[in-house]
């Protein structure tokens, strides 16, 4: 189906569906303002020609006001705005559930491949029996983060999942109903989450979604492959981080992650009851009747007390006995549903997902130095020792610490934490938490300071069951990665702990504070050149190098187009596995219903499949990696000079919403590290700092740097080798594409009365030129007529979602406005700007 088509399809299953709807929410039980369905769109119109004509926020709103809605005192101005907010989170949430009730359909129109779709072309070239090997070694980890961008409570929700099924049945009458039930259902926290709220949030979509559609999923693997002894439970794992991340996060603490592991597995025996219950009505048989309900009763008892727990043998060998009863018995009556259940514990077994544990290196250097404080090894400093002195003693002195020892809250978690680790992997099984990942990874100490707490804490160094797993997220640290594994891999007590990990290394890196540090086209060359590199030097020590991919939900923070990134990388890079974060609001939007679960799943599974087929496909020349290094270098500079300029930090603290995210009961996590009072990009977070510029709608970090860097290319005369390089080169096509994402979102007409602040006015005109810039460039350099000219249905979805949020836009900037003229209602303003960050952020779909 061409592109025009695959748009009236959509119009006809999205647009005019959610416009038919719209229609009822003129219904919506609002207090005061019976006619506020009405008024939003005449204020959207209002807002959009406002703009257009260069007014500012502040003048249009007090316009409409006077003009449109006839309300003259700021408490019903204030009530108004309130009431707008409210008014389109609800209609985002009632979009996204029209939306993903047409997924399945939609994706049908596309040209990507279904799993089964993709075997079926390799058939072609590959016998079954390739092509069950490979997939027998291969895997995808998607990892689950509790990022503050993900906020619905669990009432709201269960209104999403019950919308998305009356509008799939077309049930006007229903659709009315839950409308109105949703227009009383409040969408904010009362107070602050907690990180164990935040763990209850996700596992959530495990119980709901992915439990039945990692089923699904498993079973059309081995019906596309033909093969039903198909037998690797391993090629989806789910990863999860709530309540295990403590990375700038004080509100983790080690009771805290073990209240998690715990709910993990309770979870988890609550979904294996659903289906023992469910097989126990249909196995009535003599001989498997009694051990069904056994186990069923077995399974009953762990659902609730954290105390008892069931091994996975004790779940699985009942199973496996009643399979061969019926086999031999009972004609093999109900073994389809019994061999779902039988897959579902081999993936999930005791522990549902796997709990990872991070923390920041200078953490674990405190940690270190106070006990070697302690110890008399050292009087105030770790630089009193020499690198040999350092290594020696975190290899080979062996320490007894305990976390009562020291008086520092966060070195005795640290302590407690990793003391408690082994308690987790004795009720959820090892796979239940044995990845401990180190953020701001620059040096071996920061794997070798980890290596040493474990055996200090408890552990026999023979028997450490983690993979230590460095995160390169800076420039500089993915400069030294490199070097840093190399030297480690030569240590002979770490070689031997890989050795213990199936000689297996997982790294991962950060995109969202490579970006951050280095700018877009920078930071993604970067780590693809970092992923070569650490694969060359883990082949000649013989080890499998495992690529964990930091990413966030917009391009920005390596979100965008996963399956075309994954697809891109060049045969030079370790393929082994895909490991990837999925953040925010991104895991609702992306694996939210069983539909999208399976479907995007797929795309990360053939993603990777494709390299290990038609690798040979993906060869960047030494010519096209001189460009796009250039390219690199170009941006990075222009980048860095935006970085370096006096009114970058106070534009983002003064113009923009960066800080109310830490003000707003979105996450638990502080919106920088520590506690320093002036604001230092490094310890910024990447999600309030991508957040931010977001929500301004300027996306400043999605493409900053790239039109300079084209430009300067095209006047040295190579327009036409970077049309070559645009078309031939999947990894920089893709990263093209994701960067036109970023500034299809941007509109700076709402903030063009930046232009005329005398502090700030020649900082926006910076931001403004490039943006114009990038846009000019990156459409020549592709022969596209407009963005996203490849990708009809994003870019339609984008245009009806920014339409919605236009209102929300226009009243948080007026409410900026206030707040910087000092109005008398500043503090309620102020409430307005962080009420307001959650309907933008959800309407985005990935802005952090």
């Amino acid at each position: 189906m061409d592109r025009e088509q695959i748009v009236k399809e959509f119009e006809k299953s999205v647009k005019n569906k959610f416009d038919v709807y719209n229609s009822l929410f003129l219904n919506l039980p609002f207090r005061k303002i019976q006619n506020i369905g009405i008024l939003v769109p005449i204020l959207h119109h209002f807002s959009k020609n406002g703009l257009d004509e260069g007014k500012e926020p502040l003048e249009i709103l007090d316009a409409f006001f006077e003009s449109q809605a006839d309300i003259i005192t700021e408490e019903d101005k204030i009530d108004f705005m309130f009431r707008v907010i409210q008014y389109v989170e609800r209609q985002v949430v009632l979009y996204d559930s029209v939306e993903d009730s047409a997924y399945s359909h939609m994706q049908g129109l596309g040209n990507q491949l279904t799993f089964k779709e993709f075997i079926r072309v390799i058939q072609n070239k590959e016998s079954n029996e390739t092509i069950s090997e490979k997939l027998s070694d291969f895997s995808a980890r998607i990892v689950f983060t509790a990022h503050p961008t993900q906020f619905y409570p669990p009432s709201v929700l269960h209104i999403i999942s019950k919308l998305r099924r009356l509008i799939t049945e077309n049930d006007i009458n229903g659709i009315d109903l839950t409308l109105q039930q949703l227009g009383l259902t409040s969408f904010t926290n009362k107070n602050k989450p907690t990180p164990f709220d935040e763990a209850k949030n996700i596992i959530y979509f495990l119980r709901h979604v992915f439990y039945d559609a990692v089923g699904v999923l498993y079973s059309d693997v081995k019906k596309s492959i033909k093969n039903r002894d198909f037998d690797n439970p391993d090629i989806i794992k789910l990863g999860f981080w709530p309540g295990g991340d403590r990375d700038g996060n004080p509100f983790v603490t080690s009771d805290i992650t073990l209240k998690v592991a715990d709910e993990l597995r309770m979870n988890l025996m609550k979904c294996y009851y659903k289906d023992v219950k469910e097989l126990s009505r249909k196995l009535t048989f003599r001989e498997v009747e009694e051990i069904i309900l056994d186990l069923r009763y077995a399974i009953y008892a762990t659902m609730f007390d954290p105390s008892k727990t069931l091994e996975f043998n004790e779940i699985v060998n009942p199973l496996y006995i009643i399979r061969e009863t019926l086999i031999n018995k009972y004609n093999g009556l109900y073994l389809e549903e019994l061999d779902n259940l039988i897959d579902k514990v081999k993936i999930f077994k005791t522990h549902f997902a796997t709990l990872d544990i991070r923390q920041d290196h200078s953490v674990h250097k405190s940690a270190i130095e106070q006990i070697l404080i302690k110890q008399n090894l050292i009087k105030e400093s770790i630089d009193e020792l020499s690198k040999e002195e350092l290594k020696d003693i975190l290899l080979n002195k062996d320490i007894k610490i305990s976390h009562s020892q020291f008086s520092d809250e966060l070195v005795k978690d640290t302590i407690n934490t990793i003391s408690h680790l082994k308690q987790i992997q004795n009720k959820n099984g090892e796979e239940g938490c044995n990845r401990y990942i180190i953020s701001n990874s620059e040096d071996i100490f920061s794997v070798l300071f980890v290596y040493a707490l474990f055996r200090w804490s408890g552990w026999n160094k023979e028997n450490i069951t983690f993979d230590i797993v460095p995160l390169f997220e800076t420039m500089d640290g993915m400069s030294n990665s490199e070097a840093v594994m190399t030297e480690l891999f030569s240590i002979p007590d770490y070689r031997k702990q890989v050795e213990k990990r199936n000689n297996k290394q997982t790294i991962m890196l950060g995109f969202s504070d490579g970006t951050k540090d280095g700018g877009y086209l920078k930071a993604n060359w970067a780590i693809f050149e970092t992923k070569e590199k650490l694969t060359t030097v883990c082949k000649q020590h013989e080890i499998k190098a495992i690529f964990f991919d930091g990413r966030g939900g917009p391009p920005a923070r390596g979100g965008g187009k996963t399956h075309s990134f994954y697809a891109a990388q060049s045969r030079e890079i370790a393929n082994n596995e895909i490991q990837l974060t999925i953040q925010g609001q991104t895991i609702s939007s992306k694996y939210g219903t069983q539909d999208h679960f399976v479907h995007n799943s797929e795309q990360l599974l053939t993603a990777g499949l494709e390299n290990i087929f038609r690798g040979q496909d993906h060869i960047v020349s030494e010519e096209s990696r001189k460009l796009i290094e250039e390219l690199a270098q170009i941006s990075f500079e222009k980048y860095t000079e935006l970085k370096n300029h006096e009114k970058f930090i106070p534009y983002l603290e003064n113009k923009s919403t960066l800080k109310y995210y830490g003000k707003a009961n979105i996450g638990s996590r502080p919106a920088k590290r520590g506690a320093k009072k002036k604001l230092e990009l490094k310890d910024l977070r990447a999600i309030s700092f991508v957040g931010s510029w977001s929500q301004l709608k300027q996306n400043v970090p999605g493409y900053y740097g790239m039109g300079t860097a084209i430009k300067t290319l095209i006047d040295d005369g190579k327009l036409e080798d970077l049309k070559k390089l645009f078309n031939e080169v999947p990894f920089f096509k893709a990263l093209i594409l994701n960067s036109m994402m970023s500034l299809s979102k941007c509109y700076f007409e709402l903030t063009n009365y930046i232009a005329k602040d005398e502090e700030y006015k020649d900082f926006w005109k910076i931001l403004f030129d490039e943006f114009k810039l990038s846009k000019e460039m990156t459409l020549l350099i592709s022969d596209y007529k407009y963005l996203m000219e490849e990708e009809p249905v994003s870019r339609k979805s984008i245009e009806i979602r920014e339409r919605i949020v236009l209102p929300l836009l226009i009243i948080q900037q007026y409410a900026l406005q206030k707040i910087e003229k000092e109005s008398e209602e500043k503090e309620t303003y102020e409430k307005i700007v962080k009420r307001s960050l959650y309907g933008n952020i959800n309407a985005s779909r990935n802005s952090a």
